[in-house]
């Protein structure tokens, strides 16, 4: 862990290698999002793989991956992480039409969206 890390967060690994970690989230029955795949090196190459045959955005974000490595398949993310994915899903839910520019960007519903008033 470094000095910046937020309290609680595990160190990352000193072999930090290609990781890829997948979530899912449901708003309607899911508290938090959940890690449904998690891996390194190959079997990171294969969840990347089927992620980009689906159409599914990936992030890319080494940090955040490690983090998310060390949570158990099926689990919900910690707490220490939810600032981090809710970003990345906004990211995600953005790129996918899902949701609206946040104010001050371009695309649907930014800066290059109708204005009201």
């Amino acid at each position: 862990m470094t000095e910046g890390d937020p309290p609680g967060m595990p160190a990352p690994p000193a072999d930090r290698g290609k990781v890829a970690v997948a979530l899912t989230y449901d708003p309607e029955n899911d508290q938090a999002p959940r890690v449904v795949a998690g891996g390194r090196g190959a079997v990171a190459e294969q969840i990347l793989n089927v992620a980009f045959a689906h159409g599914v955005n990936v992030r890319e974000d080494a940090d955040l991956a490690e983090v998310l490595a060390a949570v158990d398949i099926d689990s919900e993310i910690p707490v220490t992480a939810f600032v981090a994915v809710a970003e990345v899903l906004a990211y995600v839910y953005r790129a996918n039409g899902r949701l609206p520019a946040a104010p001050g960007e371009d695309g649907p519903g930014g800066t290059d969206g109708p204005h009201a008033g």
